[in-house]
């Protein structure tokens, strides 16, 4: 059995984020980065898929050559081989970068697909546009499941859970197939600095994909960001004597009674 578990090199959570001057783009060189938490899951339900019915498990991403960061720390998570599709950095829509990652499928499987099972996080944290994985899904013909908290693989078939108010739906798939997971079908593993300190030396695939046109998508006229909030908590006061001035709040400033 082969899994592929595509990842995003994203801002890391909670950072400040600074426009460049021409509003553009983001200006990185005060940033970190990493993935997007999903994403750390699909990485580890592919290694236990491996471990469960053997195979190889690999992990891609489409990005700049600085994305070989995040595909080190799969392959510290113990994935057997890294894949990036280099690019210069520019965000890729979503419709080009799942025409990518399809066409290097095809190209991995000498024009079918290769794998047994591809699986996305359910939406990147910077964009969370919920659209790469269910575009892979149609441009290879494959079944795909969606914000998937629960999965089994048995004989050829893959068994995907989604919660859903008041219960879950559950959908069977015939091998090969689409699932974009969600955060909490697994607890992933932590990389050893041992473990990141190997997977420095292992070597990494790389290709670099045609973009391609992609007539009508939308046109980026600029980023904005969201204005900072400085405002400082007051406190009310403590106990019963609080309350009359938390009424006078919720009347006055915030207009819920």
């Amino acid at each position: 059995m082969d899994v592929l578990a595509c990842i995003k090199r994203v801002p890391d959570t909670g950072a400040s984020i600074v426009l460049t001057d021409d509003e553009q783009g983001i200006d990185t060189s005060n940033l970190g980065f990493t993935m997007s938490p999903h994403e750390e899951c699909a990485i580890e339900e592919a290694v236990q898929q491996i471990e469960t019915h053997g195979g190889s498990a690999t992990v891609l991403t489409l990005g700049p050559e600085e994305a070989t960061e995040q595909l080190r720390t799969g392959l510290a998570m113990e994935a057997d081989g890294a894949t990036l599709l280099a690019t210069e950095g520019e965000e890729w829509s979503a419709r080009a970068t799942a025409d990518a990652i399809a066409e290097e499928v095809l190209a991995e499987g000498d024009g079918g697909v290769g794998y047994d099972l591809l699986l996305f996080g359910n939406e990147s944290s910077d964009a969370a546009n919920y659209q790469v994985g269910v575009r892979v899904a149609k441009e290879l013909g494959l079944p795909v499941v969606a914000g998937v908290k629960t999965l089994d693989v048995e004989d050829g078939t893959a068994t995907a859970k989604r919660e859903i108010s008041g219960g879950e739906e559950v959908y069977e798939v015939d091998l090969p197939a689409v699932v974009t997971v969600k955060e909490g079908i697994n607890e992933p593993r932590y990389a050893s600095m041992r473990a990141r300190m190997q997977a420095r030396k292992q070597s990494v695939d790389q290709s670099t994909p045609d973009h391609g046109d992609h007539p009508g998508t939308m046109e980026k006229i600029r980023l904005e960001a969201p204005e900072q909030d400085d405002s400082r908590a007051e406190i009310l006061g403590e106990g019963p004597e609080a309350a009359p001035d938390v009424v006078e709040v919720l009347e006055d400033e915030v207009g819920v009674l």
